[in-house]
């Protein structure tokens, strides 16, 4: 789903993952036009725009992530911005800046969607990670996690007691080592921990060690 107002860029996002990616695209133009859609049309994955007509990308993410955990890459020409946009307090799990070259955006795309795929098992203290079907489950009950979640509990459960740094964090999240801030890392942890707690009624598996990073632990 392309949700874009400027109806070139819109065609050019469209036309391109079409021929270069094979996806079949739907496109909107308006932000409260998008979670009707999702609704009646779930998509894969959802390229969403931060200046929207009707309502904002931020908004319509956050509107988006109460229902659903598919995969959102928000688009912006607001640099300042990108700290947000990577899911600080959204939820979002990629950003592309304007001007961007097509063949970038397609390439973001099918990483994200790649996130989700592969194969792996992980199964460790209750946890239990099925990579090639994108489920995490903790003693039977699933975990709602966006793909970036999902990479960093795969990561961290998979090396149990493992000191990760931020930095190796970050080449887990994002597989072109973009550089981002360590709070990027920090937040989508707090989130990925509260989803933990919430599923174990409170038991803390995932744990700070000061000035290092962060490690799974039993």
């Amino acid at each position: 789903m392309i949700v874009e107002d400027e109806p070139k860029i819109s065609a050019l996002l469209s036309d391109y993952l079409q021929a270069r990616g094979g996806y079949a695209t739907e496109i909107l133009d308006r932000g409260d036009t998008v979670l009707d859609h999702i609704r009646s049309k779930p998509p894969d994955l959802v390229l969403l725009d931060l200046m929207l007509p009707g309502l904002d990308g931020i908004e319509v993410c956050k509107l988006i992530r109460r229902e659903s955990q598919v995969p959102i890459i928000m688009v912006t020409a607001r640099v300042e911005e990108i700290d947000r946009l990577l899911g600080l307090e959204l939820g979002a799990d990629d950003y592309i800046c304007k001007p961007f070259s097509p063949s970038e955006v397609v390439a973001r795309v099918k990483a994200v969607l790649r996130r989700g795929g592969g194969a792996g098992e992980v199964t460790v203290s209750g946890l239990e990670i099925d990579e090639s079907k994108h489920i995490a489950r903790y003693g039977g009950r699933a975990l709602t996690l966006t793909p970036v979640e999902f990479s960093l509990l795969k990561a961290l459960a998979g090396q149990e007691g493992r000191v990760f740094s931020r930095d190796q964090l970050m080449n887990e999240m994002y597989s072109d080592y973009r550089v981002v801030s360590d709070r990027a890392v920090d937040t989508h942890i707090k989130n990925l921990r509260r989803k933990l707690d919430e599923a174990s009624d409170g038991r803390e598996m995932i744990e700070s060690v000061y000035g290092l990073g962060y490690r799974f632990r039993s």
